[in-house]
């Protein structure tokens, strides 16, 4: 069993754009945990996934998969594009699928959080990057986190948003340190 000095959560943001609303909501979740958080970095350097080029493996794609096995779990940070997540965060998800059963996110204990300015404050995206996570092979929790109205929410956070990031990122490190949570 882990520790919490020991626990390290990786993060996969969706938005390569610097000061997005998920850039800014990564920030936030990151100040939300005493746990260590080590971010993902490259998704824009992926090549689109497909089988033929798996072998050899790209070097982005393979420093991908190195940074993800080395986490003992993953909090997923994306942004709504047309009911969807961005296709660099699906990218890069299908790349750390593979190999099938030896798989970065194989039993990766995840959890998936987003915003975006709509009212419904990206809850395509989170869904879609749940169903996509948990077909990978990752363990993913029930509970997420969507933020309506970013361009307000974000820009002076409320304790309760705090709150909720923190309540998420402590199931995320209690199912990461195997103990049973049940996700609300």
């Amino acid at each position: 069993m882990l520790t919490n000095s020991s626990l390290t959560i990786g993060l996969l943001v969706g938005s390569t754009r610097p000061g997005s609303f998920n850039q800014r909501l990564a920030e936030l979740a990151t100040q939300a945990t005493t746990h260590r958080v080590v971010r993902l970095d490259g998704i824009d350097r992926l090549p689109f996934f497909a089988e033929q080029l798996e072998d050899p493996t790209p070097d982005a794609v393979a420093a991908l998969r190195q940074d993800a096995a080395a986490v003992d779990a993953l909090l997923v940070v994306t942004p709504e594009y047309n009911s969807g997540m961005p296709a660099v965060l699906k990218n890069a998800l299908d790349w750390l699928s593979r190999p099938r059963g030896a798989a970065a996110l194989t039993g990766l204990p995840a959890a998936v959080i987003g915003s975006s300015p709509s009212p419904g404050g990206a809850r395509g995206g989170v869904e879609d990057a749940v169903r996509v996570l948990r077909r990978a092979g990752a363990t993913v929790l029930d509970a997420t986190v969507a933020v309506p109205r970013a361009h307000q929410s974000l820009a002076t956070p409320d304790e309760a948003l705090t709150q909720q990031l923190a309540t998420l990122l402590t199931e995320l490190a209690d199912a990461a340190s195997g103990q049973a949570t049940t996700a609300a």
